[in-house]
């Protein structure tokens, strides 16, 4: 019934002339100004001013928390068209709006809530009165009664500035609830909206290909080959010039969505054509794939000092999602060369990008130390509560501040890097794979991890351990090994399986697989894929 009721309308919004009670409906069952903007033909602008000439705004309702046995007061609103507004206008405090990081979903969940929610205890100390707007139920279940006010919405331009009417805050913080936030502030800043913290400019600098190429140019940082393209055959012809294998993705994206290593010419037609929508205005990045170490860092800029709580290395190689990565701190195999490199970049890239705020910035090392840097994110990332709790530095908060204008220095932070840490901190992914038959649990690009756990101790093996107990993996040190390797692998991977071999354990794998370890001396029981009509595996 709810979706025919919703179908109705489309087809009444395409077919008859939008007349004021048409208009007055759509908006009570919640179509957005520019989906009635593309089914009638007109433009946001008219629709926008069609609504407020006749009086068709949103109001707050509060959200009954106590279930009508006696007033409610939690400070939770919703919107609705038509009624009266229950959210009373504040005076007095100084407000700022926090955007939280939208419906949970792979490739960003509690993490930007965390940030989203040290900013706010930051700014209630400051003495300002705190907005939040998030539409994911976990900011409710935890911690709707930390902001002044919790407004429950879609984090899309039209319904952010309904509230920003309502509340005339100071400004809005964008860089702290992941990419969906970071999105609306180019939109919002047409509207006047003070974007408090890392500004428009800086992160077009950052998020814009040509932008960002200039900066590495300017500032002498590597960074792998690459080209943003616009065209299938464009595509094509990048990856001959650059050579294969490379990496390719949609550009402003989230979690690695829809990104992929592609090997051929064959497989970057299949993908150009199938995964991604390519046109002008998104292109598509093609980038020379590095085979080598990741590592990332995580940094507050204030304008003029930067600085870098800890080093992040991954166990997993180039080609993984970090968010999919095991991620430890301190590094463990970097050279201080190479170490001395990625500070003096993240140095330079945070002044040179006007980054006031929180960054994150992966790089590649290569086999000659190399250092090459893949990507900037002008905004706080998946590890900042990590790198948080292991260093005892709480990068939200000193963000905040900065923000606020209270530099590092004032802070009491003078140095870039500080001592690292003696004990181990490893980060391991959790999976929700176990739960789904079938399905074939490959890591790529694209992250499929849900959550993460924590494990620290003074040996580096023994927080390893303790972070794959604690994320659910069972360690057992005897039985079988079962091993299903891609061609290209085969060699990296050998030296790993014979270890196994000598602990004791029993090697089974794939027929390809098992024939390859026989003919390096290996004894393997061959076992028949699922695709190959067996239910052996």
């Amino acid at each position: 019934d709810k979706i025919a009721i919703l179908t109705e309308m489309e087809h009444a919004l395409e077919t008859q002339p939008l007349t004021v009670e048409l208009l007055k409906e759509a908006k009570r069952i919640e179509f957005p100004d520019n989906v009635i903007a593309r089914l009638t033909g007109k433009t946001e602008e008219e629709i926008k001013k069609m609504r407020y000439d006749n009086g068709i705004k949103a109001v707050y309702k509060m959200v009954d928390t106590c279930a009508a046995e006696f007033a409610a007061s939690t400070p939770y609103y919703y919107s609705v068209f038509g009624g009266e507004c229950e959210a009373k206008e504040t005076t007095g405090r100084k407000k700022v709006l926090v955007l939280g990081s939208g419906p949970i979903r792979i490739g960003q969940g509690i993490e930007f809530d965390y940030c989203s929610v040290h900013a706010t205890w930051a700014f209630s100390k400051a003495g300002y009165e705190t907005i939040i707007i998030n539409n994911n139920p976990e900011t409710v279940s935890t911690d709707f009664d930390i902001a002044d006010k919790l407004y429950f919405e879609p984090l899309t331009t039209e319904d952010v500035l309904n509230v920003l009417e309502l509340e005339k805050p100071l400004g809005v913080i964008a860089s702290l609830g992941g990419q969906t936030a970071i999105n609306l502030a180019d939109k919002l800043k047409e509207f006047d909206v003070n974007i408090i913290g890392t500004g428009v400019e800086a992160i077009e600098r950052a998020e814009n290909r040509d932008s960002f190429e200039k900066i590495l140019k300017k500032l002498n940082i590597p960074q792998p080959e690459g080209y943003a393209v616009t065209k299938i055959e464009d595509g094509v012809r990048a990856a001959n010039e650059i050579g294969y294998p490379v990496l390719v993705r949609p550009s402003f994206v989230l979690g690695g969505r829809a990104m992929q290593i592609v090997g051929s010419d064959d497989t970057l037609r299949h993908y150009l054509e199938n995964a991604v929508r390519i046109d002008e205005k998104q292109p598509v990045l093609v980038d020379k794939y590095i085979v080598g170490k990741e590592c990332e860092v995580d940094a507050v800029c204030d304008g003029t000092d930067v600085f870098v709580p800890g080093i992040m290395e991954l166990i997993e190689r180039t080609g993984i999602h970090s968010g999919d990565s095991i991620s430890v701190y301190p590094s463990f195999s970097l050279s201080r060369k190479v170490k001395e490199t990625i500070l003096d970049y993240t140095l330079k890239l945070g002044k040179g990008i006007g980054i006031v705020g929180l960054y994150n910035i992966q790089f590649i090392v290569d086999k000659d130390d190399n250092v090459f840097v893949i990507e900037v994110n002008p905004r706080s990332s998946r590890t900042v509560p990590f790198l948080s709790k292991a260093t005892g530095f709480s990068l939200a908060d000193i963000a905040t501040l900065v923000m606020l204008g209270k530099s590092l220095k004032e802070q009491g932070l003078t140095e870039l890097y500080p001592e690292e840490k003696k004990k181990w901190y490893v980060k391991v992914p959790v999976f929700s794979f176990s739960k789904i038959h079938g399905l074939d649990a490959y890591l790529s690009p694209e992250m499929k991890s849900t959550g993460e756990a924590i494990g620290y101790d003074e040996k580096f093996t023994r927080a390893l351990y303790k972070a794959l107990q604690a994320s659910g993996m069972n360690v057992v040190n005897y039985g079988t090994v079962f091993v299903t390797i891609a061609d290209k692998d085969k060699d990296e991977a050998f030296p790993l399986i014979e270890r196994f071999y000598r602990l004791g354990f029993n090697i089974e794998a794939t027929t390809g697989t098992a024939k390859y370890l026989k003919s390096r001396g290996i004894k393997t029981r061959a076992k028949k894929k699922i695709s190959d009509g067996s239910e052996e595996i």
